[in-house]
């Protein structure tokens, strides 16, 4: 029997795989100051945002919270946070409501908050007038698509943390039949990675074109 248990990856500074396409959005953490204290990270999945979010909570001292999981308690109670506060997934929140609240608790406060969310505040849809003002006044900044340099550290990276031991014949080969964006990185490495427990095989070219035909590009 194979039982979803992975080695947790520490998400800090160190272990960021630094990039072009990463490169204005680590300057804007890395300031002492933002527009109001908020900043807002976007960009597609799997170019490194919960990373970044994670490691500058890290750094700051914030609490780390999942705006998907905000909640309206029936009794009228809501979330207080003391300090920087780091919120993942900000542009699909549970509860709008509850997400303005600790805006206006850390504008008060004088705490920093960073957001992350997969759409510019612009280009997200938010029910109340205030969250949605409040936001689209918020500095951003972005994540693109890794460069080719960063695509093949991250591959490499991906499989050495699920400890996979893949000969270098297959990892240029996925590199270059896999789609250019991260997301498809780690997809293609979580399945190959079932696959092979579940089979107790080795990682192969054969596995992977049985494996990933939606994800591979045709043979040259």
């Amino acid at each position: 029997m194979a039982f979803p248990l992975r080695r947790v990856t520490a998400m800090t500074s160190e272990r960021f795989i630094n990039g072009p396409s990463n490169a204005a959005a680590r300057a804007w953490l890395a300031r002492n100051q933002w527009p109001d204290g908020r900043l807002w990270l976007w960009g597609p999945s799997g170019t490194g945002k919960t990373h970044l979010l994670t490691a500058w909570a890290h750094e700051h001292d914030a609490t780390v919270l999942d705006a998907r999981l905000f909640s309206r308690s029936s009794a009228g109670g809501r979330i207080r946070v003391q300090g920087n506060l780091a919120i993942d997934n900000a542009d699909s929140p549970g509860d709008e409501a509850t997400m303005l609240h600790l805006l206006n608790d850390a504008f008060a406060q004088g705490d920093r908050v960073l957001m992350a969310g997969q759409l510019p505040p612009s280009r997200s849809h938010f029910m109340l007038p205030d969250l949605a003002s409040r936001l689209r006044a918020t500095a951003t900044t972005a994540t693109g698509e890794p460069e080719d340099d960063l695509r093949a550290t991250l591959l490499l990276s991906l499989l050495a943390d699920r400890q996979l031991v893949v000969s270098q014949s297959v990892t240029e080969w996925l590199w270059r039949h896999l789609p250019r964006t991260g997301n498809a990185l780690v997809s293609a490495v979580e399945r190959l990675d079932e696959a092979a427990l579940a089979r107790k095989q080795p990682i192969t070219r054969a596995l992977a074109m049985e494996m990933l035909p939606d994800l591979l590009t045709p043979e040259g």
